[in-house]
């Protein structure tokens, strides 16, 4: 059989769902989903993938856990339901936002959540007057802000989703992400812990000079928090082409990491190929059982995605 890596990508794990992203993994969930790939799979920290990879010893069925950002409950529910049943994670974080930060999305998010009224007025922004009055309807004006904000250049990004903010008369809420209590917390378990940038930028939107040291200042404060080296690394976003490319890839071989993580679909094999700084990645969304298996199993078949060439 072809040994195979899946790396499966998480943000987070609430205690409990969520009616506006009924989507969103929860405890009961996430719990069922470490059954199936300690039954199925043969589940293994991502460091000892990488190395596996490199030594092409991988045992078929190989995966791995991996949660990107770096919020709060990936400490409070993840991390006791990883421990209850003995599996491993690597939480790829974004430092800037921990001890109270808040990323642009989510303040977009609680921003509609939280609006009073049968509308968001956003016409002095270009953005639009968006309906809120149903459930269906924040939800649609949630997916239509994130989709005309993601790609603008960051100050502005960040600019317009404190806007939203102050036309919904909503406040940061209780913190979202990971303090640096929790940050060691997860370290002291054993878990393994990657850069994600300082910022969560998305690197093809900067100047190469930017990118570079938002990834490099990730790396420097995360070591620096949990005083050892971090040698892994994930993209922003992760689409290949789109939202970084070989420029990027070389900065992140420059500074010092050994594996870097995309959001690409497919699965890494040993040999020929084999990219370390381009690992793909997947999430699998569906909540029953044989849907998400099924789905690893596609997965499985994808072939590799067109790559930036690193040079």
């Amino acid at each position: 059989m072809t040994a195979t890596l899946s790396i499966l990508i998480y943000h987070r794990v609430l205690a409990r769902p969520d009616p506006l992203f009924p989507g969103e993994v929860d405890a009961r969930l996430f719990e069922r989903q470490l059954r199936l790939l300690k039954r199925f799979y043969a589940p293994l920290p991502l460091a000892v993938a990488v190395q596996r990879l490199q030594d092409g010893n991988l045992a078929p069925r190989a995966a791995c856990i991996t949660f990107d950002d770096g919020y709060a409950d990936n400490a409070q529910v993840a991390l006791p339901l990883l421990q209850r049943h003995g599996l491993h994670a690597t939480f790829f974080i974004a430092t800037a936002y921990l001890d109270g930060g808040q990323m642009w999305n989510d303040t977009v998010i609680e921003a509609v959540r939280h609006v009073s009224g049968p509308q968001l007025d956003l016409q002095e922004h270009g953005l639009g007057c968006l309906p809120v009055a149903s459930l269906a309807q924040r939800q649609a004006a949630i997916a239509t802000l994130l989709g005309q904000l993601k790609y603008l250049p960051f100050a502005q990004r960040q600019q317009l989703a404190m806007h939203i903010r102050r036309h919904a008369g909503a406040t940061t809420g209780q913190a979202a992400m990971l303090s640096t209590a929790q940050l060691r917390q997860l370290h002291a378990a054993g878990m393994g812990l990657g850069a994600h940038t300082a910022s969560h930028p998305i690197l093809s939107t900067l100047p190469d000079h930017a990118a570079r040291l938002d990834i490099a200042n990730g790396k420097r404060q995360l070591e620096s928090l949990i005083q050892a080296p971090v040698s892994l690394f994930a993209y922003p976003n992760g689409k290949a082409g789109r939202d970084y490319g070989a420029s990027h890839v070389a900065m992140v071989s420059s500074l010092g990491f050994k594996a870097a993580v995309a959001t690409d679909w497919g699965v890494a094999r040993p040999g020929a190929g084999l990219d370390l700084l381009q690992l793909p990645r997947f999430t699998p969304w569906d909540r029953g059982r044989l849907a998400f298996l099924w789905r690893l199993w596609q997965n499985r078949r994808q072939a590799h995605p067109a790559r930036p060439d690193a040079g």
